[in-house]
């Protein structure tokens, strides 16, 4: 990479620097909407904060650093267009409804030709493929006769059919701010000191009003046919899973985030072969948002306490340590529901209230909520649900009373 040539800072705009007048979030139209231009290729085309990839951002910036990427390349976009048609819904045209994604993030190809073929690098934020699961719960369950294989949605082998949905973040400032309640300067003002100045835009350019933040998005797993998400005669089971890296992925039993993942799978399966769909939302978000280092340290806190890991003080140490006891902020993860069409849930896989009110407050219905069978409860992780539970988690089960949750104790350190 050749370090010659003059640093040009963005931190004010210049005369004639940019080629496109402000994004007109929630237009009808993605032309008159307006293309979303985040990549660095030519600065001066760029009408965003950020850029493209979101906290793989850094590792693209490495690999022009170490010479192994053209820090000029464009995508050739060639056969990448989705397997599945998203949209437009009329939710997409409501600037409130969906303002922290691309509601076009997919359709750039089709919608920007015109731009495309004059030089501008525009480059997709959502990407649709298939994908097919192997899961080995989804193996058990067909062996205990909870599930069949129907040659369609589950194959004999215990393989899942699936749609896959990856979204990157694009945050619509003024849309983000409002969602909060807050003020959009001092919104931006606490973005731009806690992340330690880094997009000065942030508090210097108040007419770039859209942010791509280097942080990780979403994938959504659609069960059945996409086209029938937006058909409110058509059932929708639905799991919203927020990442756990330690139980998803590793199998931990502090924690019953992989229980509840295949729970909600299973269930996804079942309305599925009956006709209807369902629908696994899973958000980036490790460790409540606040991180696996802090999750670590955290379960640490709560093992080496007085009294050992108890459901009475399960709160308590996230917030000791972390200064909060939850910053997943489930007021932006209703713009998934938005975006496919959804406006009801016919069974809902979760115990969390944040997720179930966050939801309904964006007038998106939901019919049932299903908590997670005890039997699928790893034998570590009841500090963690009987917890919740006495915290007014929903449940089907009589949660145990304040004084009985100190009875509930997890393993110590070292056992």
């Amino acid at each position: 990479m050749s370090s010659s040539g003059h640093i040009v800072l963005t931190s004010h705009s210049r005369p004639g620097s940019n080629h496109f007048s402000p994004i007109h979030w929630g237009a009808e139209d993605a032309r008159v909407r307006g293309p979303i231009i985040a990549s660095v290729s030519t600065p001066s085309h760029r009408n965003v904060i950020g850029t493209h990839s979101g906290s793989y951002s850094v590792y693209r910036a490495i690999s022009v650093a170490a010479g192994h990427l053209d820090p000029s390349h464009v995508p050739d976009l060639t056969n990448t267009s989705p397997v599945a048609e998203i949209g437009p819904h009329k939710q997409w045209f409501d600037a409130k409804k969906i303002v922290s994604f691309d509601p076009w993030g997919h359709l750039v190809v089709d919608e920007f030709q015109d731009h495309l073929k004059e030089g501008f690098d525009i480059r997709p934020t959502i990407a649709i493929t298939q994908a097919r699961l192997k899961l080995m719960e989804m193996k058990e369950a067909i062996a205990q006769g909870r599930l069949e294989p129907d040659g369609g949605v589950l194959l004999e082998n215990g393989d899942v059919n699936v749609t896959k949905i990856a979204i990157d973040p694009v945050w619509h400032i003024p849309g983000l701010a409002e969602r909060f309640g807050v003020d959009e300067h001092a919104f931006r003002r606490a973005i731009f000191e806690q992340m330690g100045g880094m997009y000065p835009e942030l508090v210097t350019r108040s007419d770039l009003e859209v942010f791509l933040p280097p942080i990780g998005g979403i994938t959504a797993y659609v069960f059945g046919n996409p086209d029938n998400l937006s058909n409110p005669k058509v059932k929708l089971a639905c799991r919203v899973h927020d990442e756990c890296n330690g139980s998803d992925v590793f199998g931990s039993d502090i924690c019953t985030c992989r229980p509840y993942l295949t729970h909600g799978i299973e269930i996804c399966i079942e309305m599925a072969q009956q006709g209807g769909n369902g629908l696994v939302v899973y958000n980036r978000k490790e460790g409540r948002a606040l991180g696996e280092v802090t999750k670590f340290l955290v379960y640490n806190a709560r093992k080496r306490q007085k009294g050992g890991d108890s459901a009475a003080k399960y709160f308590e140490r996230t917030e000791c340590v972390a200064g909060v006891q939850d910053a997943r902020f489930q007021e932006l993860m209703p713009d998934i529901f938005h975006w496919l069409g959804v406006t009801r849930i016919d069974r809902f896989a979760s115990m969390s209230d944040m997720k179930h009110d966050s939801i309904v407050s964006q007038g998106i219905q939901i019919k049932e909520r299903i908590d997670i069978p005890d039997e699928l409860i790893p034998e570590d992780a009841h500090v963690e649900m009987e917890a919740k539970k006495a915290a007014g988690y929903f449940t089907s089960k009589t949660p145990k009373s304040e004084e009985n949750l100190d009875s509930v104790v997890g393993r110590k350190i070292k056992e």
